[in-house]
């Protein structure tokens, strides 16, 4: 295997003109080259065949990467193999997806809400794309053996490799010696399409430090990228199974891909930090997508201005958004300016109840949680869980005390299309660990549009039954109302 090395300007010249680039006056396309032989068995997998190009051109074949995913069956968790491909371009392309280990009665492309049309002949699956989507492909309705399929855009700043600052892998595959990188302040990671790194990258008490590229990270280790104490840091374009934050600040994570299979494998977890960023991420993890904590893992303090837009996630265990559980009881911490928005849940499954909520706030450890936005949320499809989640609880498997309250959550524009879920929970603590000032805009729960000036059904409370939400004591100030027509 090749160890973990800055490739020269030749090399790094030798390795760019592998890359497979097709240009039209209207579209670019950009495929990856193959991992090589070192990849073995292990890194492929031949569910699928997977080729695009520009309208009417060429196809091209691309590299079909195994990814693990977590099938909870009962109360057992199942380890299964699915697939992932990717890919740039711009303009528009056309993408064929051959099956090949069982016959196509039907497909779906999700998210939904992009609404891809599709066409089949045989045993392949057709359709076109004309902006970067990270998506899923599954096969009479096969979610734990589908096709992630990730369009990105072209990228325009590769990094000189020339520059003594930037540590470049190419197509291929790397062991990081030790099994950690340390990147310092003001270098650059590139990952160039086709390259897959063993080990996990570490960002630790460092400013103004870039890991981009198209590259994959395998981590034994679970956290392919670990940023801790660290100011001013980008994170673009890659796969990877986790990307935790730590007491740092100016943190962007921008088209990052987090699949994890593993006990405890949150994808973009937040600890005691400030202005994070999480732009067009995708997350399918076997526990919880995003979080925000505050004191936790030996970081400390609280959290403000945390976004995460224009994303999907998938919660094959957990939630895909929980905030507020851990904390410091003794010096109480304060999570907020946290802010969703434009977000596809795909998937939500938790049989414990206390654990349900594809938008859970649970505050504990003393945390006050305020200032908390939930916009254009379209919910697909949930397994075992609740909608929504809020909740003062004295959890003492993680907390040493309740959390102080909850405070202006705006809930704007959510829908879901699905079975019924399980009752929603929005309850207190006590007299002085209140909820207060949350509000419904828009809810649509199966094409019913759910107000408190329902026809016939005046008042909050008979609201929240049309919604399926349990209201316990100790809440304030909870509206739900509309803004547009039904």
């Amino acid at each position: 295997m090749n160890k973990e090395r800055t490739l020269t300007s030749l090399t790094g010249i030798i390795i760019c003109a592998l890359f497979s680039v097709v240009c039209t006056a209207q579209s670019q396309l950009v495929v990856y080259p193959f991992p090589g032989p070192e990849a073995g068995n292990k890194a492929h997998n031949g569910d699928f065949t997977v080729k695009v190009r520009t309208p009417g051109g060429k196809w091209q074949d691309m590299y079909e990467y195994n990814v693990k995913v977590d099938e909870v069956r009962g109360i057992d968790h199942h380890v299964e193999n699915a697939s992932m491909a990717a890919f740039d371009f711009s303009g528009e392309v056309e993408v064929s997806v051959t099956s090949n280990t069982q016959q196509v009665r039907e497909a779906a492309i999700r998210p939904l809400s992009y609404g891809i049309a599709y066409t089949m002949s045989n045993n392949t699956v057709y359709f076109r794309l004309q902006q970067p989507k990270n998506i899923s492909v599954e096969i009479n309705g096969d979610k734990f053996h589908n096709l992630h399929l990730f369009a990105n855009p072209v990228q325009t700043d590769i990094p000189d490799v020339k520059d003594k600052n930037v540590i470049y892998y190419g197509p291929g595959f790397h062991e990081i010696k030790g099994g950690v990188l340390q990147v310092t302040s003001g270098k650059s990671v590139y990952l160039a399409g086709g390259a897959v790194i063993m080990g996990r990258i570490e960002v630790d008490s460092a400013r103004d430090v870039q890991i981009t590229g198209r590259g994959i990270i395998v981590s034994p280790q679970q956290e392919g990228v670990k940023i801790s104490y660290t100011k001013n840091v980008l994170v673009e374009g890659i796969c990877l199974t986790q990307c935790p934050v730590g007491s740092s600040d100016s943190v962007t994570v921008r088209n990052v891909k987090s699949i994890s299979s593993h006990k405890w494998g949150d994808g973009m977890n937040v600890f005691a930090s400030n202005n994070v960023l999480y732009d067009r991420v995708f997350c399918r993890n076997s526990d919880d997508c995003s979080t925000v904590y505050a004191t936790r893992k030996g970081y400390t303090g609280g959290c403000r201005n945390i976004v995460m837009q224009h994303s999907t996630l998938w919660a094959d265990v957990a939630h895909p958004v929980h905030i507020g559980l851990h904390g410091n009881t003794p010096a109480p911490d304060t999570i907020e300016g946290i802010h969703y928005r434009d977000i596809d849940i795909l998937e939500h499954q938790e049989k414990q109840v206390d654990y349900q909520g594809c938008m859970a706030i649970n505050a504990g450890d003393n945390n006050l949680v305020k200032d908390v936005t939930f916009e254009d949320i379209r919910i697909e499809s949930i397994r075992c869980g609740q909608i929504v989640h809020l909740q003062i609880p004295f959890n003492k498997k993680y907390c040493t005390a309740p959390g102080r309250g909850i405070e202006n959550v705006l809930f704007k524009n959510v829908t879901y299309n699905g079975s019924n879920p399980e009752l929603s929970i929005i309850t207190g603590y006590s007299k002085d660990r209140r909820i207060s000032n949350v509000v419904f805009e828009n809810l649509r729960v199966n094409g019913v549009l759910i107000s408190d000036d329902m026809k016939g059904k005046p008042g909050w409370y008979k609201t929240a039954d049309m919604a399926r939400m349990f209201v316990g004591e100790f809440v304030d100030g909870l509206v739900f109302k509309k803004t547009t027509r039904n």
